[in-house]
């Protein structure tokens, strides 16, 4: 259990999502080259994966590599790359002792061969399991998800008529899931980043100063903390929401 027993709050989201932002500038506070920022910002991600665990959420999705992020500087991308690599190299074996079910959202068009062959095999590999979900949002953006979705609801020739929102949600790269209840960025800033456009339209939104690899279980449990104290209304007012929960 999380180590601070006293403290755990009382309502779990099912599903968290992190925009892990800050690499950059916590490399830079010390004098290191980004990509050092970017490989603590991965160490980070079996502490913050291992204590969603054991605060019991059941869905945790990363926004690893942004469609827009293409665009940085080559020496950057190219190091991403070679990051994500050697985080599966090193990493896989031990997620899938752990139970961690790994999903990618986003698109492959573009990567290259070895990294893609490498993120299937992790998919396959952890397929079966069910401690908890973890989405890699890589090669991924909201738009782009949607422009997605709409040329698969296009290519199965639906008629304007059969296109609803159950309909639309089955071709979302998140298809079968929860939407996020709740969503931290990190770093202090306080833009969505095309992340998630559609699931996110009612979760609830935690910004935190904290850089992403300072980012530690006792901020996760203060973005917690401040879920439990939402009132998550849905476009209902809160008498509505009460006498539905009595009901």
């Amino acid at each position: 259990m999380p180590s601070k027993k006293n403290n755990v709050p009382t309502l779990i989201p099912e599903h968290v999502a992190i925009i892990m932002d800050g690499n950059g500038r916590w490399a830079k506070k010390r004098g290191l080259p980004r990509l050092g920022g970017h490989r603590a910002g991965a160490e980070n991600l079996n502490r913050i994966l291992r204590a969603c665990g054991n605060f019991g959420i059941k869905y945790l999705t990363l926004y690893a590599f942004s469609t827009e992020n293409w665009s940085r500087p080559a020496e950057e991308v190219v190091g991403l790359m070679t990051l994500l690599e050697d985080v599966i190299d090193r990493k896989l074996q031990e997620l899938h002792e752990q139970g961690v079910q790994i999903r990618h959202i986003g698109r492959l068009d573009g990567v290259g061969q070895r990294l893609a062959t490498k993120l299937r095999d992790a998919l396959y590999l952890t397929r079966n399991n069910k401690r908890i979900v973890l989405n890699v949002a890589f090669n991924y953006g909201g738009r782009d998800e949607i422009v997605h979705t709409v040329q698969q609801i296009i290519s199965k020739g639906l008629t304007p008529d059969e296109i609803t929102e159950d309909v639309l949600e089955k071709y979302l790269y998140t298809a079968g899931q929860p939407d996020p209840d709740l969503i931290i960025r990190t770093s202090g800033e306080s833009r969505t980043s095309n992340f998630l456009i559609w699931q996110a339209a009612y979760a609830e939104w935690y910004f935190t100063p904290a850089l992403w690899p300072d980012f530690n279980e006792e901020h996760l449990r203060k973005a917690l903390s401040f879920y439990c104290s939402r009132e998550r209304r849905f476009g209902l007012v809160s008498e509505q929401l009460v006498s539905a929960q009595s009901g």
